[in-house]
């Protein structure tokens, strides 16, 4: 008996409309799943153990900052956001001021809010593609994102992008700053990088 092995990341070509696109997410909660501008879709498996308790702690420390200074919402991994371009994304972590946020109708704010986030966070699992992720970044940054890191665990590294500025790479640092984007947010690395 023959088996057939597949990809971590399953992607292909397939033309759904947005309402259809945000359908197949509601029926298949288990998975997550990303669309990029001309129309691929990539299904994702839900993450491991390790790289969800690391997600987790970034979370969970966006969400302490944001509550505390109450200049926008905060999002975990299961958020998807449609970007200017017509891709639907899903980072790790993200951020978005309330001035943008509360300009959004009830609706678009039910499906997947119709902007790309002030502030994102991918962390880099053992399967992802460095270069899908650094594309995902730059992708982000051309939609309106302010700033974007990239956790890479692998290379024990972090990217920084931001608008109009080539990608600053830090290697090992034990904390961010999330400079004038989300002033005072400090994320510790410890636990996470």
């Amino acid at each position: 008996m023959e088996t057939a092995t597949i990809p971590t990341a399953f992607e292909l070509t397939i033309q759904l409309t947005d309402e259809q696109f945000f359908q197949l997410c509601q029926n298949n909660r288990d998975l997550r799943f990303e669309r990029g501008a001309s129309g691929d879709l990539t299904i994702m498996p839900p993450t491991g153990s390790e790289t969800g308790n690391r997600n987790i702690d970034l979370s969970y420390q966006l969400q302490s900052w944001s509550r505390q200074n109450n200049l926008g919402l905060a999002f975990d991994s299961s958020t998807g956001f449609k970007l200017p371009n017509g891709a639907n994304r899903s980072p790790d972590a993200a951020w978005v001021s309330h001035q943008r946020w509360e300009v959004l109708t009830t609706e678009e704010k039910e499906k997947f809010a119709p902007l790309s986030p002030d502030f994102v966070v991918e962390l880099r699992s053992k399967t992802d593609s460095l270069s899908k992720l650094q594309a995902k970044m730059q992708e982000y940054i051309e939609n309106g994102t302010k700033l974007a890191w990239l956790l890479d665990r692998q290379n024990q590294r972090v990217e920084i992008y931001r608008p109009n500025q080539v990608v600053e790479i830090i290697p090992s640092p034990q904390f961010l700053s999330g400079e004038n984007i989300l002033p005072g947010f400090v994320l510790d690395l410890k636990n996470i990088l």
